[in-house]
């Protein structure tokens, strides 16, 4: 049987960007002709994750936490799926994180057990339904359950990356829309509230019967990109798909407001895809590519192709989710991409590292989430 056991260090600063909600690092009027950020230097947690340059610069957490959220009933606790997420959350957050007892049988079931009292608390469950898939979101349900046992009074699970999102409709005759399915499981486990980032697509919000709260990781890979000294005319904002295009469009606006392209994609089958055309100038340009998520990377690297074929300089990949099934390591260190910019709301493999690969941290944006959400403050405006 494993156990998981985790402790906390102290915080993390939260990025700028948190400090001021109505502020915006890539609006019109912060930027004329460059994306250039003057930040100090980038930190290293030594455990393969680059964080951002903009984490030193915020005075959030110099201070002390207050008393009255030191004291709080909030409760903090992670599954196994991504524990370094899980602890640089808390981090940010100034608290520590639960005592639990995760253990598998030896057949494969899943055990939880909490090791502290959460009765009357705001409990957040922080697990990603990432490889293997099935066990994790299994495990996510009886952490859930464990917490809805044991008294707590509100049960928030953090999903920062939610499976089976890409089986949101139906495209053929019978099939399943297994996302519906997985938003009733997590509602009939007792949570009573989501919190999710970069949604496949935002109609699966719509799937669950309790609140659902949309954390959108743009700001973390912008802030990246501004530390890049790109001059904003030599940008263009590429959507690797037509579905992708919403995405695209409200990534250029806050990239200097970009000019867009879009990639004429037609699939053949899951995880195939062939790239038509491109609708768009992209010659002499750096084209940034935005998209939620790399699977087996086949969508990014023939649009990369393509845009290298149509003239562009260079091509940097941002998206949120690193999923990376194989063959993407290989396609995406073949050397078509300059950078590949990812979050860590997935944990990527030491031994999937690569040179082009760039791995921003989200815990604060998550971190100070979870601050508003247990003080009924507004989240959308931390996006605004």
């Amino acid at each position: 049987m494993e156990s998981l056991a985790l402790t906390s260090p102290p915080g993390v600063k939260v990025p700028s960007y948190l400090a001021s909600s109505s502020s915006s690092l890539f609006s019109r009027s912060s930027i004329s002709n460059s994306a250039k950020c003057n930040l100090p230097k980038a930190l290293n947690l030594g455990n393969g994750t680059t964080l951002p340059k903009y984490f030193d610069s915020s005075s959030r957490l110099e201070k002390p936490v207050s008393t009255s959220r030191a004291n709080t009933k909030l409760k903090l606790f992670s599954g196994t799926a991504n524990p370094a997420l899980s602890q640089e959350i808390a981090w940010s957050m100034g608290l520590e994180l639960g005592k639990i007892s995760i253990k598998r049988f030896a057949d494969g079931e899943v055990y939880v057990q909490l090791k502290e009292s959460v009765r009357g608390c705001d409990v957040f469950l922080v697990q990603p339904t990432c490889t293997p898939t099935n066990e994790n979101l299994m495990e996510l349900l009886i952490l859930v359950d464990a917490c809805r046992r044991a008294s707590a009074k509100k049960v928030t699970a953090v999903i920062p990356y939610f499976g089976y999102a890409r089986a949101d409709r139906k495209t053929q005759g019978r099939e399943s829309i297994a996302a519906k399915l997985v938003a009733n499981l997590i509602t009939e486990a007792g949570a009573d509230r989501v919190l999710a980032c970069d949604l496949h697509s935002g109609q699966s919000m719509g799937y669950f019967d309790i609140p659902v709260d949309h954390v959108y990781c743009q700001p973390v890979i912008l802030d990246y990109l501004g530390s890049k000294s790109i001059s904003s005319k030599d940008l263009v904002v590429v959507s690797p798909d037509v579905g992708g295009v919403a995405r695209a469009r409200a990534f250029a606006k806050k990239l200097s407001d970009a000019p867009l392209a879009i990639v004429d994609k037609r699939r053949h089958g899951h995880n195939v895809a062939e790239v038509m055309n491109l609708i768009g100038d992209v010659k002499g340009k750096v084209a940034v590519m935005v998209d939620d998520m790399i699977d087996t990377a086949g969508t990014i690297v023939k649009g990369a192709a393509l845009l290298h074929e149509e003239g562009a300089r260079e091509v940097y990949a941002c998206c949120t989710h690193a999923v990376f099934s194989p063959p993407a390591i290989e396609r995406l260190s073949s050397g078509l991409l300059q950078e590949v910019i990812v979050t860590n709301t997935l944990p990527v493999a030491e031994k999937n590292y690569f040179p082009q690969l760039t791995i921003l941290s989200v815990a604060n944006l998550l971190g100070e989430t979870i601050w508003r959400v247990h003080d009924d403050s507004s989240v959308s405006s931390i996006f605004l």
